[in-house]
């Protein structure tokens, strides 16, 4: 299905920093995986492991609220008059945030499982981009532990800046002292 132009260029920041994730995660042996700089710091398999757990949720909110819109009686398609999206709120502070409980990883989860396990939850999460194709994204709302309310699209965005702070830490633990080379 072809996306409207703000929905595509959305879905290609997402997969570009999705990529850049997996180049850094593959090849990665177990114990790399499960490695971590300190007791207090993540794995690379626990910020991936985090990282789909986030993907997944975004994807259930994107059918929730389009199916309470669907309900209500919204109409359906994209705006004609919405050509980009309202952008994403500036981080409120500076720092890292805790992560909510839904969303805390696994530890020694399997490489293999978890590379497959996120191209599978982006594959179903082109299905959600296609219904935030399909919707005006705007009055769709939801209420973040952190940012406050986000329209769908803004969810989304989210996702690739999340996605991009992560990327960044998987970078630092690879060369983190003491990172194992096999």
């Amino acid at each position: 299905m072809p996306l409207p132009k703000p929905v595509e260029a959305l879905w290609v920041e997402l997969e570009s920093v999705r990529a850049e994730i997996l180049r850094e995660a593959e090849g990665l042996s177990q114990g790399q995986t499960d490695w971590k700089p300190s007791e207090k710091d993540w794995s690379v398999g626990e910020v991936v492991h985090h990282l789909i757990l986030a993907e997944v949720a975004t994807g259930k909110l994107t059918t929730k609220l389009t199916r309470e819109a669907e309900a209500a009686g919204a109409p359906n398609g994209f705006p004609a008059d919405l050509t980009a999206f309202k952008p994403f709120p500036a981080l409120p502070g500076a720092g890292a945030a805790d992560a909510p409980e839904v969303v805390w990883p696994e530890r020694g989860k399997s490489i293999a499982e978890l590379l497959a396990t996120m191209r599978a939850t982006r594959e179903r999460s082109r299905q959600s981009i296609e219904k935030l194709g399909a919707v005006d994204p705007r009055p769709l709302k939801f209420k973040h532990f952190r940012f406050g309310e986000l329209d769908l699209s803004q969810w989304w965005q989210l996702q690739t800046h999340h996605d991009g702070i992560h990327l960044a830490q998987i970078r630092e633990i690879k060369r983190a002292p003491g990172f194992p080379r096999a």
